[in-house]
This record gives C-alpha cells, structure tokens and sequence, in this order.
C-alpha cells in the first residue's frame, strides 16, 4: 500500500467515503481560516491607509474600499459558514468538527 506521509496518520489508510468524511472537515476549516486571516490583513491594511491619508480624498477613497471590501469578504465568510451550519444540521453530518490530534473545535 502507498501511503502519503502529507496526509498525516489521521486520513492515511482510509476509503474513498471515509478520506471525506475526515478531509472535508479539515478543508473547511482551513479554507474559514484563510479566509478570516484575509479579512484582517485587508482591513488592517485599509485602516493603516485611511489613518496616513492626512486628508487626502482620493486615499481615504481608496482606504474606505479597502474596508468595504474586507467587510463584505467577512460577510461572505459568515454566509458561507451558515450554509455549512444548515446543511450540516438538514443531512445530519459533522462538516464543522475539526479534529486536530489533542485539539477538537466544534
């Protein structure tokens, strides 16, 4: 058998439905914290700019559509993660549950 060492212990060995059933959540997880780790860098980036505009119209432009963008990702990034809730709770599964080693965050 040919074994991936990436995968670590915890997806090595597993079926096609069971590689998913422990890969989805981990991807999910990962991708909500990509996402949120996005949103604070382009809102801080867009903070920073606003604050060393010093009353420049077309910077405070471009910081304010900073910040309306990294707030509407966020609001994307919520949506998403309430879809996943409702389909979790309709089909009965755990998509949400992200279990890493000693570490469990539900």
């Amino acid at each position: 058998m040919i074994s991936n060492p990436a995968l670590g212990p915890a997806l090595q060995g597993k079926t096609g439905s069971a590689f998913l059933a422990a890969f989805l959540p981990k991807l999910i997880g990962l991708i909500l914290l990509g996402g949120s780790l996005i949103f604070f860098f382009v809102f801080l980036i867009g903070a920073i700019g606003w604050i060393t505009s010093g009353g420049d119209k077309q910077a405070v432009e471009g910081a304010r559509g900073k910040l309306t963008n990294g707030l509407i990702g966020l609001m994307i990034l919520f949506f998403t993660f309430a879809v996943i809730a409702l389909i979790e709770k309709f089909f009965g599964i755990n998509i949400l549950t992200i279990d890493i080693g000693p570490l469990i965050i539900q």
